[in-house]
């Protein structure tokens, strides 16, 4: 396997389990229940747009961000680790969905929901943002930069297949399938988690 299909399965893998549109749908189906299957689709489209948007900037803004503060890749390569890893013990204990948008919160969102809280931080949240910065600073060619760009548009339009599709995978899967999902998907988080916190912590630790 050559580093273009090493770094592409990274991408792809990593953005789908950190958005992790199986876990978005139980929100969406409720913020959306009241409308019809027209504006259901437009939600989504939107929100899908606005998400890919708003990782792609992060991605290529990153590096004046890390200028702007002063702040070292591998420093922020731990603190995604433990970002990661949070987000996946949430996902491994089949909770994340609960706390992303409480369900008081649902009518102060109604009037434009597609834009917050389901492309942020739904869709678009820290671990999708933190993912997009450091992988875009290991994309060192146009290649692996095209490939990173690639599998966010897949990622994401696979989220709006999914939100479109919602009402059947949820019915089809049952509550169980879906913990399932969620759990296994957990697990890949936490160990992306792992790989990130340590190759950011040995330069620390080799420079001091």
């Amino acid at each position: 396997m050559n580093e273009l299909t090493t770094y592409g399965l990274l991408c792809f893998t990593s953005f789908f389990t950190l958005i992790n549109p199986l876990g978005t749908m139980p929100i969406f189906m409720t913020m959306t229940a009241s409308i019809d299957e027209r504006h259901r689709r437009k939600t989504a489209k939107k929100a899908s747009l606005i998400a890919f948007i708003t990782i792609i900037a992060f991605a290529f803004s990153g590096e004046l961000l890390f200028n702007f503060f002063g702040i070292s890749v591998n420093s922020f390569r731990v603190v995604g680790g433990i970002i990661f890893f949070l987000i996946g013990m949430d996902m491994l204990q089949a909770r994340l969905g609960n706390v992303k948008i409480k369900d008081n919160e649902i009518k102060a969102y109604v009037n434009d929901i597609s834009i917050t809280p389901l492309a942020i931080p739904m869709i678009c949240g820290p671990g999708a943002i933190t993912n997009a910065i450091v992988l875009m600073e290991r994309a060192t060619t146009w290649e692996l930069k095209v490939i990173l760009i690639t599998a966010i548009a897949v990622v994401i339009a696979l989220t709006y297949l999914i939100l479109l599709s919602a009402g059947r995978i949820i019915k089809a899967l049952g509550e169980t399938g879906n913990n399932v999902l969620m759990r296994l998907m957990g697990l890949i988080v936490m160990v992306i988690a792992v790989e990130f916190f340590f190759s950011g912590l040995k330069p620390i630790i080799k420079d001091l």
